[in-house]
């Protein structure tokens, strides 16, 4: 299959999650994707493996359909051979902080002015520009100063992180979405290169829905409100008969009717208390109060085989031995199964989103540390077995 970006060359000088995943996402629809690495210790998500610089099960999935190679960036000699193959690329992924960029030539000002077809992704923790630019982050310290933690939890307990990588992920889509955009501006637009900043708490921040919005119209700060929402009544999570946990929305007028009339209840609507909109959110308690009670005479199966029949959008709380057994995931393609030379057979998540003509492809798995050495240093830039061997021999790869 001819994939969307075929012919589109990427040079991942990137390590951990956000700008990687950015990488391997246009990687999984068709890029050729170079990834470079520290020799001997390789990229920090190799880490968990059985020996330096092995392949753990996160870099199976999160590095696949890319190539590893290995330059020292510590080392002058290095660095220059990262400059003799960008004119090889179409995009520069990178997550080094600005003065790492700075002092290594890697900058924007100098890529920008040294290679202007270049599409140039920076995944920073405070960006490029602004009073903090210089400081580092990881997906936690940037859910703390996206406001998104701040939000998650109960409001009567301390904030809590979400249980994934969740800004890092959401960062990779980010970053991988403004490269997409800038290469159609240059293909097809009449434009050059240009460079992406892209902040890792920013995609958080996006995601806040009217809070801004709020504050700067009233001066009302969001709190935290556990698993419910003020906005929206009834969404929320309840305990079933059997120890299972249900999310169950029905947070509009018809959703409602449909779910009082489930519950035996039809006159429930009506009641002054539960009425409208603003009179739910004033007597939530209560009518949660209620669904809880009925939720909790069914086991899950009945629970949800109700709700589904009455067409009201609910879920288990699934844990990942649940997604792994569901037959939604598996016939959707959502997972799929995979052989990895040394952990066997595994599943993974597939390549999103999903193209009708040109789906993205898990094409290869996380790759051997430097094992693209001789491929792409001598097929790129002409280099003899004589001369990678010197350059491995005097660590710079």
């Amino acid at each position: 299959m001819n994939l969307p970006l075929s012919g589109i060359r990427v040079l991942d000088l990137s390590s951990i999650i956000a700008a990687p995943v950015a990488a391997t996402t246009l990687g999984d629809f068709g890029a050729e994707v170079v990834k470079v690495e520290d020799p001997g210790r390789g990229d920090f998500m190799r880490r968990g493996a059985r020996e330096p610089g092995g392949r753990s099960l996160q870099w199976v999935q999160d590095a696949r359909n890319k190539t590893s190679i290995t330059l020292n960036l510590r080392k002058p000699a290095a660095r220059e051979i990262v400059h003799r193959l960008l004119p090889h690329f179409d995009v520069l992924v990178t997550n080094f902080r600005p003065p790492t960029l700075r002092r290594w030539g890697f900058d924007a000002p100098t890529i920008r002015s040294r290679y202007p077809r270049l599409v140039a992704l920076y995944v920073t923790g405070y960006g490029l520009t602004g009073p903090y630019a210089d400081r580092g982050a990881f997906d936690r310290v940037a859910s703390a100063f996206s406001g998104l933690t701040y939000v998650t939890g109960e409001a009567d307990r301390p904030p809590v992180r979400s249980g994934y990588a969740t800004i890092d992920y959401m960062g990779a889509y980010a970053g991988a979405f403004g490269v997409v955009t800038a290469l159609y501006n240059r293909d097809h637009r009449g434009g050059t290169g240009q460079v992406i900043d892209l902040a890792l708490y920013e995609p958080g921040f996006r995601a806040s829905e009217d809070a801004l919005l709020a504050y700067s119209a009233t001066g009302q700060v969001r709190e935290r409100s556990g698993n419910t929402n003020a906005k929206v009544v009834p969404a929320a999570d309840f305990d079933t008969a059997d120890g299972r946990r249900i999310s169950i929305h029905a947070g509009t007028e018809p959703l409602l009717r449909r779910l009082c009339q489930l519950m035996g209840q039809p006159e429930l609507c009506a009641q002054p208390r539960f009425a409208t909109h603003h009179a739910r959110v004033a007597n939530q308690a209560a009518l949660y109060a209620v669904i809880a009670d009925w939720v909790a005479g069914l086991s899950m199966t009945e629970a949800m085989r109700l709700l589904v029949e009455a067409d009201i959008p609910a879920s288990p709380l699934m844990s990942i031995a649940d997604i792994a057994a569901d037959p939604h995931f598996r016939e959707r393609g959502t997972i799929v199964p995979v052989q990895d030379p040394d952990f066997g057979e595994l599943l993974m998540a597939a390549p999103i989103p999903r193209l009708s003509e040109t789906p993205g492809e898990v094409r290869s798995l996380g790759p051997a540390l430097g094992s693209g050495n001789a491929a792409v240093l001598g097929d790129l830039l002409g280099m003899s077995t004589q001369e990678i061997d010197a350059l491995r021999a005097d660590g710079t790869i």
